[in-house]
């Protein structure tokens, strides 16, 4: 059986998921908010195991950025040999900037 990857946060996704926070305390639904974050890092950690399960984000098409959808948000992750760093949490309607 493969050995499961780590999983890290970049500091981008990290800022993400507090903005996240922010904003369902601004609306005066914190618990709504944590509810939420508790359900995306839940589908982060799925990733240990099913690293690969992401597709390859659309605006790259590079083979070890990935993405998987949890609506409304876009979990953006590098897939590493041993490890998987999520680097951003958008909503789906973001599209992320290719270079130029």
């Amino acid at each position: 059986m493969p050995k499961k990857r780590i999983i890290s946060l970049a500091e981008s996704a990290f800022a993400d998921l507090q903005n996240i926070l922010v904003w369902y305390k601004d609306q005066q639904v914190p618990d709504a908010g944590e509810s939420l974050v508790r359900e995306i890092i839940a589908k982060m950690e799925r990733l240990a195991d099913f690293p690969e399960s992401g597709r390859i984000v659309p605006e790259f098409g590079i083979a070890n950025l990935r993405e998987i959808i949890f609506p409304s948000y876009r979990i953006v992750y590098r897939l590493d040999v041993h490890a998987i760093k999520v680097v951003r949490v958008w909503r789906s309607e973001r599209l992320l900037k290719t270079p130029e």
